[in-house]
């Protein structure tokens, strides 16, 4: 009788453990089920929000799209836009990107998905690369990156074949630029104003359509000797840098009407200048120039100066400052033959 009882209470008992360890179970099992439940709901959640979050992105950027001469433009000012969205690509029509004073740091890989930009105009940002993806760009006429970090400029910019104006004005660290932009045949506006250029990058001069180029405020230390193969060139732009001197083939630019050398350490002037008549605005300001020239005044009729006259034509311009000096030290150095010739004849004399 007592061994039943034993037997019976052994059983009860293991019943009840296995009951206990079976709630166990379940309520573990319950509870992992909750919580990849909970997972999964996380996870969708989370992507909800991104894609109003994109939506909500999107529709801001809608916001700034506006049709200019015909063009569709987006137009953002003084707006903090360190990156640009993936959602862009949903506006891939647009045909001119005009991105101001925005603080944006890097241009998006997908920019080779907007094949229909004709501008893209970038400047004052904070970008520091140019990615190689730009090449894709066949129909960018304009590429506007003045005011920004940029210190090297990819060789695959030279297959934007339909690029006609390129601005890297103040990029400070640029100085040089790869030897394939010679192919962007279509290319006739350079700004490379004020970065650290210490001479003119061979693929400029080599640019067959190049008309404008501004290489004011760098640290040039000569011109090429072979400048005038700038054929095309009318405007060029040398303020504020090293010159010392010029080369004489300067003078064989026949279609150079504007020359600002104004700011550099020339101590002459080529006389063969004295033939370029296409040059129409030249300025030699600031320079320490070997001769001190100074023009007559010039009096009208009635015997008074024109003042606004002598502004016009010999400060900004400068041409007639440019032949006067020429002629002058020409007569200077006729007088010093002059006197050596008449120190030669006098010493054959007394010999």
């Amino acid at each position: 009788m007592v061994g039943v009882v034993a037997c019976s209470s052994v059983s009860s008992i293991k019943a009840l453990w296995e009951t206990r360890i079976r709630r166990v179970q379940e309520e573990q099992q319950e509870a992992e089920e909750q919580r990849k439940r909970k997972d999964r709901g996380g996870a969708t959640s989370r992507l909800s929000v991104g894609v109003w979050e994109d939506r909500a992105v999107l529709a801001r950027l809608r916001q700034k799209l506006q049709t200019e001469d015909g063009r569709l433009v987006l137009r953002i000012e003084q707006e903090e836009w360190k990156t640009l969205p993936g959602c862009l690509l949903q506006l891939s029509q647009v045909q001119e990107w005009q991105i101001h004073r925005t603080g944006l740091q890097k241009i998006p890989h997908f920019i080779s998905s907007f094949q229909n930009l004709l501008v893209l105009d970038l400047s004052r940002n904070g970008v520091s690369e140019i990615p190689k993806q730009i090449g894709k760009l066949t129909r960018l006429r304009e590429l506007l990156l003045s005011y920004n970090r940029v210190q090297f400029v990819p060789e695959e910019l030279s297959c934007c074949e339909s690029l006609e104006r390129l601005e890297l004005a103040m990029n400070r660290d640029l100085n040089q630029l790869p030897d394939q932009l010679r192919n962007l045949k279509k290319l006739q506006h350079l700004d490379l104003s004020m970065n650290d250029f210490t001479c003119v990058p061979d693929c400029v001069v080599m640019l067959p359509a190049l008309e404008w180029l501004d290489m004011g405020g760098n640290q040039l230390e000569h011109l090429p000797e072979d400048i005038h193969r700038m054929e095309t060139l009318h405007t060029l732009w040398l303020q504020r840098n090293q010159l010392e001197r010029l080369p004489d083939n300067i003078s064989r630019m026949k279609s150079l009407d504007t020359l600002v050398l104004s700011s550099n350490r020339l101590r002459d002037i080529p006389p063969l200048m004295e033939d370029m008549s296409n040059l129409r605005f030249v300025n030699f300001r600031d320079n320490p120039l070997t001769l001190d020239v100074a023009l007559p005044s010039r009096r009208t009729e009635t015997g008074a100066e024109d003042e606004e006259d002598e502004e016009d034509d010999r400060e900004m311009f400068g041409r007639e400052f440019m032949n006067f000096y020429i002629q002058e030290a020409r007569k200077r150095a006729h007088a010093i033959l002059n006197v050596h010739r008449v120190n030669l004849d006098v010493f054959s004399l007394s010999s």
